[in-house]
């Protein structure tokens, strides 16, 4: 009888060991999870909801939603696209809607629908709860095929050690930004459209911001700190940033400013916020340093000046970091090198398999990296029943 373990009941070990019950029904199939429950990280992703998949509706390109492990995700998706995705766990019993942000979730808006549809899947497999594997090559010598599907790696591996495999250092990804402004800290609650940029670099990214307590979150946020992570690590979470408030260009924040004076000679500058929320355009207004009677008609071209900067090149400094909610990604792990990008199989070890965020593989919010988990898990187990 074949053999197979999978060591980490995470979302791709799950999604793995189901397709593999489906296709390779008298191999016997033992799932090793360290916790003491199967699937624990997924029962709380999307805030509970659990953010299946993403429709990719707002990517241009691949690398905008997987800043390592473009190519991979390349052919993965190939293997077993978004589309797959969905009409998989429809035909699981969990009916799927699409939301304007591209973002897929169950009808029901409970993760745990999610889960008992992989449960039904694995039922057959042996699932050991509570059982840490200390050394994955020993399980070689027992077992026909290995898949490792542990998940992010902020300790390290140090099961994987005695195989001569590449590992990329781990560092923290998707988290919220420490900023220590209080004027900005007393705007708590407030949502704007904005790009954020850490000055010296390319990194960028624009979104949904949200001014918290601490500092800065919400979708622009998280996306560039999953695009800098590497770099915000070796800076140890100290870095400049910028806040473009609007969005745009600077000559069409100029030109924005231009038009609200013409049609607005005589208001008061400080009371017409125009599509920034009023608390917002106040404080900015203050930090211009321009007079609190001025009129759009009085501005002139050093006022003019004043606005345009702070409105497209807001200056903060990033003090630090925070967890976003309980979902903790990491970039780094398993060497994308040491890997066939075919089938995900080791090429030194035949029959080591690795999915999911074990793999230098991760992306930004909204749906991606589960998406990742569905397509690695999907090609370990095809290669495995392939081989048969």
């Amino acid at each position: 009888m074949t053999r197979i373990a999978v060591i980490g009941a995470g979302a791709a070990g799950c999604f793995c060991a189901s397709l593999l019950r489906k296709w390779a029904p008298t191999a016997h199939i033992t799932v090793f999870e360290a916790g003491a429950k199967p699937m624990a990280k997924l029962a709380i992703t999307g805030g509970g909801r659990c953010n299946l998949t993403n429709s990719f509706g707002g990517i241009r390109t691949l690398s905008e939603a997987y800043p390592r492990g473009e190519r991979t995700m390349k052919r993965a998706l190939k293997a077993f696209s978004q589309e797959d995705t969905i009409a998989w766990f429809t035909a699981a019993g969990v009916p799927c809607v699409l939301q304007e942000d591209h973002c897929w979730f169950p009808r029901s808006q409970d993760a745990m629908d999610v889960v008992r549809a992989l449960l039904r899947g694995m039922q057959g497999a042996e699932l050991r709860l509570q059982t840490p594997i200390h050394n994955v090559k020993s399980l070689l010598d027992s077992f026909d095929y290995v898949v490792v599907t542990t998940g992010g790696a902020p300790k390290g591996l140090p099961f994987l050690e005695g195989l001569d495999l590449e590992l990329v250092p781990s560092v923290p990804s998707l988290f919220t930004f420490t900023v220590k402004d209080p004027a900005l800290n007393a705007l708590t609650g407030l949502v704007v459209e904005a790009r954020l940029g850490i000055p010296g670099t390319a990194f960028s990214a624009r979104g949904a911001l949200l001014i918290t307590d601490w500092g800065l979150s919400g979708p622009a946020t998280l996306k560039l700190s999953s695009y800098a992570a590497r770099y915000l690590a070796e800076q140890t979470y100290r870095a400049p940033l910028l806040v473009n408030w609007l969005g745009m260009p600077q000559d069409a924040v100029r030109e924005f400013l231009l038009t609200s004076a013409r049609e607005n000679p005589q208001k008061m500058v400080k009371t017409t916020h125009g599509p920034l929320p009023a608390r917002l355009w106040e404080m900015l207004f203050k930090k211009a340093g321009l007079r609190e009677d001025l009129r759009w008609a009085e501005l002139g071209s050093k006022g003019l000046n004043k606005l345009v900067a702070v409105l497209s090149q807001d200056s903060y400094a990033i003090a630090g970091k925070s967890r976003f909610r309980d979902e903790f990604v990491t970039a780094g792990g398993v060497a994308l090198s040491n890997i066939d990008l075919g089938t995900l199989e080791s090429k030194r070890y035949p029959g080591l398999y690795f999915a999911g965020e074990v793999l230098d593989i991760d992306a930004i919010t909204g749906g991606f990296n589960l998406q990742a988990a569905w397509s690695t898990g999907y090609m370990c187990a095809r290669s495995i029943v392939q081989s048969l």
